[in-house]
């Protein structure tokens, strides 16, 4: 065999060593890539180093006994207007996005999920301002024992938080909301005027959002 072709063989073998390491390389960051997406999706990465885009907002001064009514004749939201963003604080991995495909599938608009910044010991946890109250309402229909808390925050959004005693949601036919019937609040709740009243001249140092279970139904 001549130099020159022995250098042409040398030459290409060389460049498809050359290739099958870039293949190599790229193929392994893609495969990477997916199962960071996957635990990031079903909550087996700890999202609590970064910057989330998901937490709650900072708790509204309240006190234990007070618990924010609906609008006065508001009705049932449509599911398709409620926006949910599903946090894990149960523990165990993968809850925040079971939940949040199921609740998708009744038509609820899911923002995204994520983790809690701490666990939580109940069942689940509601969490919204002031423009998100009916939709709140409306939400915790689809929950066993909700727990609704009422946060500073603008939007109508709500958070839900579940928690470690969660056992999924309620059966769809189970679900007790009539769309021509007004939301009603449990016993002892206050018009979120008063409230926010209460809150401008309650002490600043509550730091932990007030915690009472919603009315069933």
């Amino acid at each position: 065999m001549s130099d020159s072709n022995r250098g042409r063989q040398l030459r290409r073998r060389h460049m498809h060593e050359r290739q099958a390491v870039v293949f190599g390389v790229l193929l392994a960051g893609l495969a990477v890539a997916g199962v960071g997406a996957a635990a990031v999706y079903t909550d087996t990465i700890d999202l609590g180093a970064f910057d989330r885009g998901f937490s709650s907002p900072s708790p509204t001064a309240t006190t234990a006994d007070q618990v924010v009514c609906p609008p006065a004749g508001a009705l049932p939201v449509g599911y398709d207007q409620i926006t949910v963003t599903v946090l894990n604080g149960s523990g165990a991995a993968g809850v925040a996005g079971q939940t949040a495909e199921e609740l998708a599938t009744r038509g609820f608009v899911i923002a995204g999920t994520g983790n809690a910044t701490t666990q939580l010991d109940g069942t689940v946890r509601l969490s919204f301002g002031v423009n998100g109250i009916a939709a709140a309402y409306t939400l915790a229909a689809q929950f066993t024992d909700p727990i609704l808390t009422f946060v500073a925050r603008d939007d109508a959004a709500v958070d839900v938080t579940v928690g470690s005693t969660f056992q999924g949601l309620v059966a769809v036919e189970a679900v007790t909301l009539d769309p021509a019937v007004a939301l009603t609040g449990p016993e002892g709740c206050k018009p979120v005027e008063e409230l926010l009243a209460e809150a401008t001249t309650a002490p600043t140092t509550a730091e932990t959002p007030v915690e009472t279970p919603a009315a069933e139904g």
